[in-house]
């Protein structure tokens, strides 16, 4: 998929640990690990203006776009 999840490297950045962040989204840790694994569909602007609240971040430190090789 050529959109890319940094979650993982916002959470590091934050040293804030994956449960700390499910219960300030009040998400399960089964559905953050889809994210963070970058399998999501879809994600909710909701969802995205959470996350980036809790991390003092902004939507594209998370989201990146990388082209696909061909």
């Amino acid at each position: 998929m050529a959109i890319v999840v940094n979650l993982d490297v916002m959470l590091a950045k934050r040293k804030m640990q994956s449960k700390e962040l499910v219960k300030i989204l009040g998400i399960t840790p089964a559905n953050l690990s889809i994210l963070k694994t970058g399998k999501a569909k879809a994600i909710r602007f909701t969802t995205l203006e959470a996350i980036c609240e809790a991390l003092e971040c902004q939507p594209g430190d998370i989201l990146e776009y990388r082209k696909e090789q061909e």
